[in-house]
């Protein structure tokens, strides 16, 4: 799996800050969708510079085998709380993308009905 971070000029990157987003986004992402996980990118953004409040910006996009990439921002006062939200808001989507698939497989759907075709 290729990953990375990419920051603005406003937000100091490093290895050692690379590899802890890196390790926050794969503990999150990795146990559900790590098999199929090819690359991992997210981009910070220091909106406001050294004004502060909430402007530090995350953006997190996902490639998955076989899926058209999936991405997610948020914004918040810092660095750690901006990239949570961004992976949590693109978790959902993929789970709800996913779970689409999974439903046309047959599954029970929200109803409670199963997997029928139209007309029986």
């Amino acid at each position: 799996m290729i990953f990375q971070v990419r920051t603005d000029n406003h937000i100091k990157n490093s290895a050692a800050f690379s590899e802890s987003i890196r390790a926050d986004v794969e503990a999150a992402i990795g146990g559900r969708f790590g098999d199929r996980l090819r690359r991992v990118e997210v981009y910070l953004e220091d909106t406001n510079g050294d004004k502060g409040g909430v402007d530090t910006r995350c953006s997190v996009e996902v490639h998955l085998a076989g899926r058209p990439v999936v991405s997610a921002e948020d914004r918040a006062e810092d660095v750690d709380t901006a990239v949570e939200g961004a992976v949590e808001k693109v978790l959902r989507v993929l789970e709800k993308q996913l779970g689409r698939i999974e439903d046309r497989a047959g599954h029970v759907s929200a109803s409670g009905d199963e997997g029928h075709a139209y007309g029986e």
